[in-house]
């Protein structure tokens, strides 16, 4: 059953089309990732998805029904990349009166904000105010004031930014749990390795373009290039055969791409038949990163993935 379904939307401002006819579903329970550079698009369009503006053209259905915001606002759960929590106000209070606006009674936002702060040791934190906290405590809050209403759709928009790796795995295995027990949730990041270890699906935006739709393995078979990697004890320095190209050279390794008809079988013959004693041979495929840069090749946003990575 598809949680949500995007149909045909366009959003322009002035003579920009920041969505620019994009299209996609969302499977419910599934982790899903909106990548792109900035200025692709991602923000823009996950506005339209939780009704902070309207889409000039197209369609979004919520839950099978045209989405609608002040009905479906509370069965979602979004993070934006730009923190919102109020600065003066007690962590405590704000947390209880953020999860009150998602439709929680006091007794139920106050045992629900315990619970959570109790799982990320928060507690101490109760009466302190959001300016007194760091960056990466912050982060924490604001991702719990996201999830503890049990919202049906999560957004998180950059959710690790500032976080330590510590903290950043504690968050990351709450996903993993929030999506196993039946929320849907929509990752949008830049990070390419963060989206290749969490994310079932993705969708590739560029210049408000969807440039590429599919799960992490498909899209990764759809560009992988038969490169190889072989290990063994010795390797000789020059090796002459038609059946693979060498592309990397190392005295235990090597990496070769296959070549025409060629299969690892093939070559795995080749390397027996010359009496090397192999300790490994693996497919690389290729990383979302390198897809990405190879789609937008030229691009202002392949230089920018080329810096991040």
């Amino acid at each position: 059953m598809n949680l949500l379904e995007v149909k045909n939307v366009k959003k322009y401002f002035a003579t920009q089309k920041a969505v620019d006819d994009i299209s996609f579903t969302i499977e419910k329970g599934s982790i899903f990732g909106l990548l792109g550079p900035n200025g692709a698009g991602k923000t823009s369009l996950l506005r339209m998805i939780t009704g902070i503006f309207y889409q000039d053209s197209g369609e979004i259905n919520f839950q099978g029904k045209p989405f609608r915001a002040l009905e479906d606002a509370g069965n979602i759960g979004y993070m934006p990349e730009e923190r919102g929590l109020y600065k003066k106000m007690k962590i405590g209070e704000q947390a209880i009166y953020l999860a009150r606006l998602k439709g929680l009674s006091k007794t139920q936002a106050t045992e629900k904000v315990k619970e959570w702060f109790a799982k990320f040791e928060m507690q101490s934190w109760w009466n302190k105010k959001v300016e007194d906290l760091s960056k990466g405590m912050s982060q924490k809050l604001q991702f719990v004031t996201t999830v503890l209403h049990e919202p049906s759709l999560i957004i998180l928009d950059e959710p690790f930014s500032g976080l330590d790796p510590v903290n950043a795995n504690l968050i990351k295995d709450e996903i993993f749990k929030l999506a196993k027990n039946g929320s849907t949730i929509i990752f949008s990041t830049h990070r390419m390795e963060q989206v290749e270890e969490i994310c079932d699906h993705i969708i590739l935006l560029n210049k408000g373009k969807k440039i590429l739709d599919g799960t992490i393995k498909s899209v990764k078979q759809e560009f992988k290039e038969n490169i190889y990697e072989l290990g063994a004890a010795t390797l000789a320095e020059h090796l002459m055969t038609h059946i693979f190209e060498v592309v990397k050279h190392q005295p235990d390794r090597i990496l070769l791409k296959l070549m025409y008809d060629t299969t690892p079988n093939d070559v795995l013959q080749y390397f027996l038949h010359k009496n090397v004693a192999i300790n490994s041979f693996n497919e690389v495929m290729p990383s979302l990163n390198d897809i990405f840069i190879r789609l937008v090749e030229g691009t202002d946003a392949a230089r920018q993935f080329q810096q991040i990575s």
